[in-house]
């Protein structure tokens, strides 16, 4: 009797204490979710600066003192020349006898797709951002990682990237892993497409799964009912029986689809055998340098550290900040779970 008092009493301060912490988690959410209108913001990250710094920190771990003496009056030496000469070219632009050059850009932005492609929201704001500044000698450098997903989504997603290339600016896509389906829509957008040797590339075509528990339902006694207006408002559904005609009609909207992303690629990429590639296949980055789908084999560091030598090279990211309530939200719901466990482990209520 003891016992089954000590357990109730410590079953119900657990039950309690269990129902305190969800509802404290529910009422963060809820403040988190009202702060999700807050707009962005862009992060501007100078990577021809991280290049410099890290080839600096090389060379300084490889030279000696004697030698990284020279090397740091060698550097000065080069340095005040510079400062000189950009002075003189500085003077003669403001006499209006000489423009002053600037460095040509590039532009990075990274598109790591989801299925239904969110992540086109900031990749929107990115864009936006760049055409505000960037000229016909600029570039941008698009690192492409994504599988594919929904067909809207991806079709917005080039849809920006195609404003790029409306503005007359040389874009150019990195694939160092995979850009599948909606993700090689993207990538054909662009001038030139390079890969890394074992990217997946291709896959040009149309999918779409349904289960269906019509048989399931029947076994069991149980009716689904469906109403539509509209022959086919519903071609194939996951409870009803669906019939051949229905079947038959949602293949040809699939194959529509296709013909779509076919003439898609095409348009971008005329070189292509599009019968040869749209078979829903995929390829790696060699075999599909031979078809054609990329322009060269180069990974994304490769490229960037190469242009960082005649351009400035900016990363460009926007980001919604999260809000105190949504970060407080996300720890207390961890901390919470990872106490109750250990809670319940140390009371032998489940083996651990």
């Amino acid at each position: 009797m003891e016992f089954l008092y000590e357990y109730g009493m410590f079953l119900a301060k657990t039950v309690t204490f269990v129902l305190a912490v969800i509802a404290i988690i529910i009422a963060i959410a809820g403040a988190a979710m009202k702060q999700q209108h807050k707009k962005g913001e862009l992060e501007i990250t100078d990577l021809s600066e991280q290049f410099i710094e890290t080839e600096e920190d090389i060379i300084h771990a490889l030279l000696t003192k004697e030698e990284y003496k020279e090397k740091e009056k060698a550097d000065k030496k080069l340095a005040k020349e510079k400062a000189k000469a950009d002075k003189a070219k500085a003077k003669l632009a403001k006499a209006g006898e000489a423009e002053e050059p600037s460095k040509a850009h590039v532009f990075v932005i990274d598109f790591n797709g989801s299925i239904d492609a969110k992540e086109v929201s900031s990749l929107r704001e990115e864009v936006t951002a760049i055409l505000s500044v960037a000229k016909p000698t600029d570039e941008v450098f698009i690192r492409l990682e994504s599988g594919g997903g929904m067909v809207h989504g991806y079709g917005l997603a080039s849809s920006q990237l195609d404003r790029i290339r409306q503005h007359n600016i040389p874009l150019t896509v990195s694939v160092d892993k995979v850009a599948a389906s909606g993700g090689y829509m993207m990538a054909c957008v662009a001038n030139h497409i390079i890969c890394a040797p074992f990217a997946i590339l291709g896959s040009i075509g149309v999918i779409a799964q349904v289960p269906n528990f019509n048989k399931l339902l029947k076994k069991h006694d149980i009716e689904f009912e469906q109403f539509t207006a509209g022959e086919f408002k519903r071609t194939v559904t996951m409870f009803g029986e669906n019939t051949e005609k229905g079947k038959a009609k949602f293949i040809e909207e699939l194959e529509e689809t296709h013909v779509l992303f076919k003439n898609f690629v095409s348009e971008r990429r005329p070189s292509l055998d599009i019968a040869k590639v749209a078979t829903g296949e995929h390829w790696f980055g060699t075999t599909a340098l031979e078809l054609g789908l990329v322009d060269s084999i180069q990974t994304s560091d490769d490229y960037l550290q190469g242009k960082s030598k005649s351009h400035k090279v900016v990363a460009i990211k926007y980001e919604i900040k999260k809000g105190l309530a949504e970060k407080f939200s996300k720890a207390a719901s961890l901390s919470a779970e990872s106490f109750i466990g250990k809670l319940l482990q140390r009371n032998n209520i489940f083996p651990g």
